[in-house]
């Protein structure tokens, strides 16, 4: 036979017929040197076309440990509990990323094995779950995807992680905080947040948005729906109808978040409210001052903003603070007719008829009144107190 590289499956099955014709051949012979060629083309084409996939990761486990005469408890350094051990060795519970660099490096076992991929990698993590408020996270349904108790999430904490970050699918905007509050901002704790607001903002069905068609003009619309008791859900209705989602999800610790807003992946402006503070003239002003960033800022550049609008836009805070709150204080109450009339609202029952001359929720005029006088004691009456959240009792 003349010795060939083998192309296809007739090649192939030509060579192992004549591969049996030399399995007698001595070794140092002409028949024994050929032997070791046509054997060496066979490997060679069965690693090209008949790989061996990996073993079965459990499988290895359960090598190693009779390789190294371990037992299970052995594993309980690597895996958990004993009742852990026992699920993941029967199947029943995957093995974690936290498992896995466990594993691969007290036991030896290749981190290709243990993950299931070829030529695969153990990276450093990308996400400690020691660095979030997972705990709360946890508890206010962040992960939606697991259904287990703490405990169990924390061993798959990055995993778990990893899916919650993947809704900004790469994208990275410029942080911009407006801050009111002393206390330390947690950063991670508000891309958490920031995160989650993007999932259940991805779950509204909406049309498209167009910049166009969203001015001062549509704002106003949706402050006169403050007049109206069920005023919050009928301006998220509105915005959805131009294809602007609003979601309400409370705050994570460290944050001391009112609202924010920011671009989806696709593009789209994204409305976030926490209802920290549950009163309508706080929800209204914060509405009004994310809609004043969408219409002024959002469409310049990949920009997040987020807000601590309790005592307005302080003068420390950014330019781009400053505009929103001018802009949206001039949209709820229009700065002429402020000016003229304010000397002579006084009183709660001048408050109320001033805010049904202008059609807009007598909340909003009480606190403008208490943050111009820089006195927050007054007309606590006409706030709206708790009205708010039990208008958005399905939301998170």
């Amino acid at each position: 036979m003349d010795i060939k590289i083998i192309r296809n499956e007739m090649d192939y099955h030509s060579a192992l017929a004549h591969l049996s014709t030399l399995m007698e051949a001595a070794p140092g012979t002409p028949e024994g040197d050929e032997l070791e060629l046509v054997s060496l083309l066979l490997e060679n084409y069965e690693k090209e076309n008949f790989p061996i996939g990996l073993p079965d990761p459990i499988e290895a486990i359960k090598f190693c440990m009779e390789q190294q005469g371990l037992t299970r408890k052995d594993l309980e350094q690597y895996i958990g509990s004993q009742s852990k051990v026992s699920e993941v060795l029967n199947k029943k519970r995957p093995l974690s990323l936290a498992m896995i660099r466990a594993l691969h490096a007290g036991l030896g076992i290749p981190a290709e094995v243990l993950l299931r991929e070829p030529g695969g990698n153990l990276d450093a993590p990308k996400y400690d779950y020691h660095d979030y408020p997972f705990a709360e996270m946890f508890k206010r349904g962040y992960f939606k995807s697991f259904n287990g108790a703490l405990q169990d999430a924390k061993q798959y904490a990055e995993e778990l992680l990893e899916e919650l970050f993947a809704n900004f699918q790469g994208r990275v905007s410029q942080m911009v905080y407006c801050r009111n509050s002393e206390g330390q901002l947690d950063e991670l704790a508000m891309a958490a947040w920031q995160a989650r607001t993007l999932e259940l903002a991805s779950e509204q069905e909406l049309p498209p948005y167009s910049h166009n068609n969203f001015t001062p003009e549509f704002i106003r619309d949706v402050v006169k729906l403050s007049n109206l008791s069920a005023g919050p859900v009928l301006a998220k209705e509105l915005l959805q109808k131009r294809g602007i989602p609003l979601v309400i999800l409370a705050h994570l610790p460290q944050t001391y978040l009112d609202g924010a807003c920011f671009k989806s992946p696709s593009g789209r402006p994204v409305i976030g409210m926490t209802l920290r503070h549950d009163r309508l003239d706080n929800f209204w002003f914060t509405l009004a001052h994310e809609l004043a960033h969408i219409y002024l800022h959002l469409e310049n550049g990949d920009v997040a903003f987020f807000d601590d609008t309790e005592q307005g836009a302080s003068r420390t805070c950014t330019p781009q603070e400053i505009e929103a709150n001018d802009l949206a204080a001039s949209l709820l109450i229009p700065e002429e007719t402020w000016n003229r009339e304010k000397h002579n609202i006084i009183n709660k029952r001048e408050i109320v008829a001033f805010a049904d001359q202008l059609g807009i929720s007598a909340a909003i005029l009480a606190g403008r009144l208490r943050w111009e006088a820089n006195n927050y004691n007054i007309f606590d009456e006409l706030l709206g107190h708790k009205a708010v959240r039990k208008l958005f009792t399905n939301e998170n």
